[in-house]
């Protein structure tokens, strides 16, 4: 301040009345900044023991409530006393100074912010009891009656959880318990299962699913069940007993800055999961997870087909994700996944790159996605997953049962994995108008294409390190614009066609070294159209062979 005042005296002696006017200016412009640090200091200075309930300017300090920053004292009824009394003014900030506190489950209401402050760190019982009585929830996409979630708010608007400092849900004992559990058949029911077994005979009965038998599904850290303009910015979540950021029905959804960490083998504990949301918005964030580190979702099978409320218009962007199952769509999209948008993001490590991935009996449309511009490396199995056969299954006629994608473009991709890229529709609906460009994969078995329609693939390169770099069969429409490898093997053709229809290679060039650029089965070679290639430095540039010496897929694969 004293800088701006000796630097307004310069400023005044060298052009007069001009100082005057910026001064003012400076003044206005610093005005509120000064407010609302003035705030803060009044805030953190007040006294932190007292009976005072009154805020300081909408700020709500739990210690004020008879909350405990000493990390042992439960502070749950402090923390929900502080809700009230700002929930009765209108809304207001519930604010944790640096310290930690220990609670039970936290339930927002309208126009409630929880402000961490540096340093505070917001610890969960482990005494699963905390969470009862069970509330409506959706676990997996299925509609149940479960724990109560770690930090949740139903049917409010405005909720928001703020600030850089650590909700930690000390998800180990949920863990062992479920480890317990899966590795000790003869262990006895624990209440907590008869009590949800009680109040779920219908929906286990219904859906059949192991999960649900067995009756202790850990909850997620953070749900917002039905709420509006949720936000989450800048805090970091550990530790969680399940999913970690999970709104589920909400409409206006920001994640932002946000970092969630659970151990690479913790069970289920999936990063950022909108679950039927609409108009989300994740940026910027951190994801070293146990499972998928972001996921789409919007209900399974026919309980999720029977609520129908899809997940639509997401953008994803700036957002790196290392330990963890990448980014996925699916498989639980029985009411739909459309308009979404994925950008500017690295995933380094992690077990998948992108999956978009649903099987018979789902049901649902994933449709209108782009995906773009992102660098994986060192990915353990597959780079990019398209498939509706991501559980073996017998085919079926066409009914609300079947899975459907189309429209999905993804470009701009470098990366590694075991697997390039696979896109595996169904025999009685195929995946359909797909487009893949700008694409540079590096794995140990290329880019395979089945039961699929309209796939575009322009200025894709593809290294293996064995067999070929591009394989399709039961395809469409198949367009292959530029489509190289630069390591091709020998005795391996670069481009292998099973039994194709309306295919169209062109711009294409052979590397130097290339043996075969193109074995098709001879019966499809009729409906395979070939034009300006460069195909003069590979020893046989088209080579056509029958059905019985292409190689097909083994019985029951797709």
């Amino acid at each position: 301040m004293m800088y701006a005042m000796t630097g307004s005296v310069a400023l005044k002696r060298q052009l007069g009345t001009e100082a005057d006017s910026m001064n003012e200016c400076y003044v206005k412009t610093m005005r509120p900044t000064l407010v609302a640090f003035a705030a803060l200091v009044a805030l953190a200075v007040a006294p932190v023991a007292t009976a005072q309930t009154e805020p300081t300017r909408g700020y709500y300090n739990v210690t004020t409530f008879g909350g405990s920053s000493d990390g042992q004292t439960m502070c749950t009824e402090a923390i929900h006393k502080a809700i009230d009394m700002a929930a009765s003014g209108g809304g207001g900030t519930v604010y944790f100074p640096s310290g930690t506190y220990l609670t039970g489950p936290i339930r927002l209401q309208s126009h409630i912010t929880l402000f961490l402050d540096a340093g505070a760190t917001i610890k969960f019982s482990t005494n699963f009891d905390d969470y009862l009585p069970m509330v409506p929830s959706r676990w997996e996409g299925i509609t149940v009656t479960n724990f109560s979630p770690l930090i949740s708010a139903y049917q409010a608007q405005d909720v928001a959880i703020v600030g850089r400092g650590t909700l930690d849900g000390q998800g180990q004992a949920w863990w062992d318990f479920l480890h317990n559990l899966r590795s000790n058949k003869d262990m006895p029911r624990s209440k907590w299962q008869d009590e949800f077994a009680r109040l779920n005979k219908g929906i286990i009965a219904e859906m059949n699913y192991a999960a649900l038998n067995v009756g202790f599904l850990r909850p997620p850290f953070i749900q917002f069940y039905e709420c509006t303009n949720v936000l989450v910015d800048g805090v970091t979540i550990r530790n969680s007993p399940f999913w970690n950021v999970s709104p589920l029905y909400c409409e206006d959804v920001n994640v932002h800055g946000v970092s969630i960490i659970s151990p690479a083998k913790s069970p289920n504990t999936d990063g950022i999961n909108p679950d039927s949301c609409r108009n989300v918005h994740i940026s910027d964030c951190l994801m070293d997870v146990g499972d998928d580190c972001i996921t789409i979702k919007s209900g399974r099978d026919a309980d999720g087909r029977r609520i129908g409320k899809p997940a639509e218009n997401y953008t994803i962007v700036n957002c790196t994700l290392l330990h963890g199952h990448g980014l996925s769509i699916g498989s639980e999209m029985s009411g739909g996944v459309k308009n979404i948008v994925v950008d500017n993001c690295i995933l380094d490590g992690t077990d998948n790159g992108i999956r978009i991935k649903s099987t018979r009996g789902r049901g649902g449309v994933i449709e209108d996605v782009r995906i773009s511009n992102l660098v994986m490396r060192n990915i353990r199995e597959e780079a990019i997953v398209l498939t509706t056969f991501y559980r073996k299954s017998d085919p079926e006629p066409v009914s609300d049962r079947t899975p459907i994608f189309r429209n999905i473009h993804i470009s701009g991709i470098t990366g590694s994995g075991t697997v390039t890229c696979e896109v595996t529709g169904l025999a009685e609906m195929p995946i359909e108008n797909v487009t893949f460009s700008d694409i540079q994969l590096t794995g140990k078995t290329g880019f395979t294409i089945k039961d699929a329609k309209g796939i575009e693939l322009h200025h894709v390169t593809v290294n293996t390190e064995s067999g070929p770099a591009f394989t399709a069969t039961g395809a469409d429409g198949l367009v292959l614009d530029d489509v190289k490898t630069t390591k091709p093997h020998d005795g391996t053709p670069v481009v292998q066609l099973g039994q194709v229809k309306n295919v169209y290679v062109h711009g294409c060039v052979a590397t130097p070294g290339t043996e075969t650029f193109l074995r098709m089965n001879a019966a499809s070679a009729d409906d395979v159209t070939l034009g300006d290639n460069n195909l003069k430095l590979a020893k046989t540039a088209v080579e056509k062979v029958a059905a019985s010496a292409a190689p097909q897929p083994k019985d029951g694969e797709q």
